[in-house]
């Protein structure tokens, strides 16, 4: 069996150190395994002091060249693999190992991020477009409306336990870097999750689980956060909306309904989780009313 390579070996403790002193999610960890591996792969390193300014410059000169789906590999993409190889060597200097100082990787400018979300009146139509009283119309109305109360990630609704104490209006939630943040249910909320559970004759431990696949009352599964992606455009479609409709659509549009009503970006990034303001701050250009007001209010009325 060929023995590691330096780099190898230093990845493998990199990718250790992610998962298990910062807490980063298995998923973090494999996406940080495969741009590193790509890196090293096409610049041939072999140990961390050939890491150099020039190795980087002609990766990200290929990796922009490389074909996608629509186009070259995105600015955001390639920014992927530039975040993690700037952690790698903070990683490294931390173990005062020989190689690229961090700092001289600089991530790609972004064009500011258009927030997707959906209008009050189709949200409304989202929201009742499950139609009838069978567990999986309960489901996924439970599901619709927990994720617009709530404002969770996708893969935070799939994860939730059917424990959850119905006679209190907050729920705690683990997101990404393993961090604990509290989130508040709706009367709606509340009200469509009971009825769901109600209808439930299963010990499976999910909040949401599949329906009418296992034969076997005990064999019900959670769904997987794809199954839940997919539930939701279902109903989006159904509801006669246009546009492309996400669960991330819907905490889209729980942000702006708070902002649009008053709340404070920094109560908001709390709620959603978000580690930086700057992440929150891509939702005030939209919702942003005393500007829309102080135009109608101001603009031409010198005119004739």
């Amino acid at each position: 069996m060929a023995e590691k390579s330096e780099i190898a070996r230093c990845k493998q403790e990199f990718l250790e150190y992610v998962e298990i002193e910062r807490g980063r999610s298995v998923k973090t960890v494999e996406n940080y395994d495969r741009y590193l591996t790509r890196y090293f792969e096409h610049a041939g390193i072999e140990k961390p002091a050939e890491i150099t300014d020039d190795s980087v410059r002609e990766f990200r000169l290929w990796l922009n060249r490389q074909p996608a789906r629509s186009g070259s590999v995105s600015r955001r993409t390639q920014n992927y693999y530039l975040i993690a190889l700037r952690a790698f060597l903070k990683y490294l200097r931390k173990r005062s190992v020989k190689t690229l100082e961090p700092e001289k990787i600089e991530l790609a400018k972004l064009g500011e991020r258009e927030v997707e979300f959906i209008q009050d009146e189709e949200l409304m139509r989202l929201l009742k477009a499950p139609k009838g009283g069978s567990l999986t119309a309960l489901r996924d109305r439970a599901i619709l409306e927990t994720l617009f109360s709530t404002g969770l990630r996708v893969a935070e609704l799939a994860s939730l336990n059917r424990d959850i104490n119905l006679n209190r209006d907050e729920l705690s939630v683990r997101g990404k870097g393993d961090k604990l943040r509290v989130v508040f249910l709706s009367d709606d909320a509340k009200k469509s999750i009971a009825e769901y559970l109600k209808k439930r004759d299963d010990i499976d431990d999910s909040l949401f689980a599949q329906t009418g696949k296992p034969s076997n009352k005990d064999c019900s599964t959670r769904l997987t956060t794809r199954s839940i992606e997919r539930i939701v455009k279902k109903h989006a479609i159904g509801a006669g909306i246009t546009k492309k409709v996400t669960p991330h659509t819907v905490r889209h549009s729980f942000a702006t309904d708070l902002l649009q009503n008053g709340a404070d970006i920094r109560s908001v990034q709390a709620l959603l989780g978000h580690a930086s303001i700057n992440t929150t701050q891509i939702y005030t250009h939209v919702t942003d009313k005393h500007l829309r007001d102080v135009h109608k209010k101001f603009h031409g009325k010198t005119r004739g």
